[in-house]
């Protein structure tokens, strides 16, 4: 039986192998870039306007992830943390920008929800709400991408993926 690999560590590795991206905003709304750094701290690369591309020289081991400006989970190609791949050349010996799209997951309905009240009502008004105290509990608490990273690097550890 093979040995399952474990997942890649949640922060850049080193600097050794060069590659180059091109980070395509295919959603309707600002994309938020983030380079993990050695400590796994975001360290943001700014905002992506839909439609635009963010051309990078980054590296295989510096891992990626993206955000909405309302600081909800963006995807780099269908993923969650994005790990650049190695990098190809033209023949003139230029570096050719690998496409990576960013595009919005399918939110859940109560993500989607959850959302649209934050944008609608302001915070000092949530508890006024005729809700659920588990709902206005999580509509006053925002995205929180060090949280978020927390969580994803636990259930990679578990899950080996």
């Amino acid at each position: 039986m093979a040995e399952q690999e474990a997942p890649a560590p949640l922060k850049s590795l080193d600097s050794h192998d060069p590659t180059y991206v091109a980070f395509v905003n295919k959603s309707n709304e600002n994309a938020e870039a983030y380079w993990l750094n050695f400590s796994g701290i975001p360290v943001s690369y700014g905002a992506i306007n839909p439609g635009n591309a963010l051309q990078m020289n980054t590296y295989i081991t510096h891992p990626w992830v993206f955000r909405a400006s309302d600081g909800f989970q963006l995807l780099a190609n269908l993923s969650e943390v994005y790990f650049p791949e190695v990098g190809d050349y033209e023949e003139d010996g230029s570096p050719l920008y690998k496409l990576v799209d960013v595009t919005a997951p399918v939110y859940s309905l109560q993500e989607s929800c959850t959302r649209r009240i934050r944008k609608m009502v302001r915070k000092e008004d949530v508890n006024k709400l005729e809700i659920a105290a588990c709902l206005k509990k999580e509509i006053s608490r925002p995205p929180n991408l060090r949280r978020d990273l927390e969580v994803l690097a636990a259930r990679r550890a578990t899950n080996g993926s």
